[in-house]
């Protein structure tokens, strides 16, 4: 598979303890998932370059594009707090393997965190794998295509 050059499999961004409290968190968030219609839990937690924990999960609607994906509820939670410079982004979900964000998620990732690794977690947090946005959506669109420098300072 042409994806495995790009995972890493190591947290050097975090001490043991720095990873296990993410992984916590970030499996933890799926508890307050709203997913009546996929019965598939996200959660995702994001760790502020001050140290902060951000946390949210997937809330579904009947109306399905009006969901709301674990990745932009905890970015939102940060934001409106004022946190906008994040150091490493989590996610999981109830698969056996790990989970990717989708597409949308992508692209709101890289409006604030275009750099900064993503732990994505298996269903318990046995499995974890480690990539960077640039990975999993290379080429992308942002601000500087409008002639913005990055925002996020």
């Amino acid at each position: 598979m042409g994806f495995q050059q790009y995972i890493h499999n190591d947290h050097d961004e975090l001490s043991d303890f720095g990873f296990s409290q993410l992984k916590e968190k970030c499996l933890n968030a799926r508890n307050v998932s709203y997913s009546p219609y996929s019965n598939f839990r996200v959660g995702c937690t994001i760790l502020t370059e001050t140290g902060e924990h951000f946390s949210g999960a997937n809330v579904e609607n009947a109306s399905y594009g009006a969901g709301v994906c674990a990745e932009r509820t905890a970015i939102c939670k940060a934001v409106t707090e004022g946190h906008r410079k994040f150091k490493i982004i989590a996610i999981s979900g109830d698969d056996e393997e790990p989970i990717t964000p989708c597409g949308i998620c992508r692209q709101f990732i890289r409006e604030f965190a275009p750099e900064v690794p993503i732990y994505m977690f298996n269903k318990d947090g046995s499995k974890f794998i480690k990539v960077f946005l640039q990975d999993l959506l290379p080429l992308s669109f942002g601000p500087e295509n409008l002639g913005i420098k990055f925002l996020i300072q």
